[in-house]
């Protein structure tokens, strides 16, 4: 048997699963394509999460649209992080070209141009179906991560969430929380300082500064209502395939506590509301993340421990999380090692740094016999890649050089007038779009401080009425005092004790 025969085999038997399964392209040996040697990925452990790498230009996104066309197809929902803004052509097909045909007969798939169920949603102020989350829904947990607190101020905003909670003072958005911070220091300082004892100005001047530079970045978008459901990411269309969901992030990239916040918000309530799945043979949903150095180079320590901890605990939930990025270094080592599929794009050996970061990359993938991986890497083409997946029993496939299969949808964005006719046909843009500003713990409180007034008014002028009452009385009483003091001359002389006498005196006189 020859070598090639003895690689075809040995790819054929890596590649072959009883269960369904995504084809990414043919495997290639001395750069020569085998056709019809699919490497391929079980749908089993898509929820073992993965790591498509490369750099700039070797065809990492197309990577990420073949994998989401191929899940779509499968009906398994897909969440697409967009923050170059060139996914939303998967909602066409693709209008074809020579060298796609030319690609697809070395592989031995035949081409098939097609469009997808696409929502495009945003965080901003972009055109999409728009994704908010109340403060309540965050918690103080949350809150307090997403705003790197000391441990006293996370304690105090756990303290505003109690008194909201015991006055039912509803926390929807950033003005509901900064308005209830200053009533805790301020007109409710004596309430709060009775039930839950002092809380101090500093404190709450510290928590008041990070929530601005949320809100300047954004946040005052995206807390409020109404809150995005998880479950509308699960949908599935007429035709049975899963809704490719992708949000678009173009303007995020200078925003790291708002991209936080959104991932924070949307980890933990995936987590928390999807049940668990067990193992069901298929995932629930699929989230690709691209450009992920931005997030684990920008984001708070609060997110990377919450990545950390999600990519170990989500995917018995059903869900597998992505990593889009140009090297795999850019993903920490905690989360490197909990990845089961790897698709790795060319890496480019300019420097000594380089060529060092390539031989780590080599030693993250399976030992083969027929491939030096480190030299591989710097010679793939575009749109070729190594490929290492987990089979159905959670062991690594053989490695392989992989031809990887076109995109069926458009590599390109929609126009202006396609976004605007998909928008418009969009259920979820009805049902999230409508601005609701109901009464919350900021109008709440503003009513209260102002009966508070009205009272402490209506007291003090009552207080004066009272005070000038008094005084009238005061000086009517001086008054006629005074007047008794200013009797008739004649009068005060008569009834002097002299003439008195003096008269008693005569009319004794007389009598005798």
């Amino acid at each position: 048997m020859t070598n090639k025969e003895t690689f075809f085999k040995h790819i054929a038997d890596g590649n072959t699963f009883k269960g369904d399964f995504l084809t990414l392209g043919a495997a290639m040996l001395d750069g020569e394509t085998i056709t019809d040697a699919y490497v391929n990925v079980p749908l089993k452990t898509m929820n073992r999460h993965g790591l498509i790498a490369g750099a700039t230009g070797t065809g990492k996104t197309k990577t990420l649209q073949v994998l989401a066309e191929n899940l779509s197809e499968k009906g398994i929902p897909v969440l697409l992080m967009d923050i170059k803004g060139d996914l939303s052509g998967l909602a066409q097909p693709s209008p074809g070209h020579p060298k796609i045909d030319e690609r697809h007969e070395k592989i031995g798939l035949p081409f098939d141009a097609k469009s997808f169920p696409v929502e495009v949603m945003t965080l901003s102020e972009q055109d999409g179906v728009r994704l908010r989350a109340t403060i309540s829904e965050f918690g103080p947990v949350l809150i307090s991560r997403i705003l790197d607190v000391t441990e006293t101020q996370a304690g105090i905003i756990s303290v505003i969430f109690k008194y909201c909670d015991d006055n039912k003072l509803p926390l929807l958005d950033i003005k509901d929380f900064k308005k209830i911070l200053q009533y805790a220091t301020g007109e409710g300082k004596k309430e709060f300082e009775a039930s839950y004892g002092r809380i101090s100005t500093a404190s709450t001047g510290a928590i008041l500064r990070k929530l601005i530079e949320i809100e300047q970045q954004g946040g005052d978008l995206f807390f409020g209502e109404t809150s995005f459901d998880t479950q509308d990411l699960l949908r599935i269309d007429e035709n049975g395939r899963g809704y490719i969901n992708i949000i678009r992030l173009t303007d995020i990239q200078d925003k790291p506590k708002l991209f936080s916040t959104f991932m924070l918000s949307l980890l933990a309530e995936i987590y928390s509301t999807f049940p668990e799945q067990g193992d069901s043979g298929r995932p629930e949903l699929i989230m690709f993340i691209d450009e992920a150095h931005l997030i684990f180079n920008e984001a708070s320590d609060a997110l990377h421990d919450q990545i950390e901890s999600i990519v170990k605990l989500i995917r018995s939930k059903g869900v597998g999380l992505y990593f889009v990025t140009q090297n795999p270094t850019d993903v920490p080592e905690a989360v490197l090692s909990q990845l089961g599929l790897k698709v790795q794009h060319a890496l480019r050996a300019f420097t000594a740094k380089d060529r060092k970061a390539i031989k780590l990359t080599a030693q993250n993938y399976p030992d083969t016999d027929y491939y030096d991986t480190a030299e591989v890497l710097t010679s793939l083409g575009i749109g070729e890649a190594l490929v290492s997946a987990l089979d159905e029993k959670g062991r690594p496939t053989p490695l392989a050089a992989t031809m990887m299969r076109a995109p069926m949808s458009r590599m390109d964005i929609l126009t202006e007038s396609e976004l605007n006719s998909l928008l418009s046909q969009s259920k979820l843009a009805k049902k999230y779009n409508k601005e609701i500003d109901r009464e919350s713990a900021y109008e709440m409180l503003n009513e209260k401080i102002k009966q508070a007034e009205a009272e402490e008014a209506k007291a003090k002028a009552k207080a004066e009425k009272e005070a000038l009452k008094k005084a009238e009385s005061k000086k009517k009483a001086s008054s006629r005092r005074r007047k008794s003091s200013r009797q008739n001359p004649l009068i005060k002389v008569l009834s002097s004790p002299t003439v008195i006498r003096s008269v008693l005196g005569i009319l004794t006189k007389m009598m005798r």
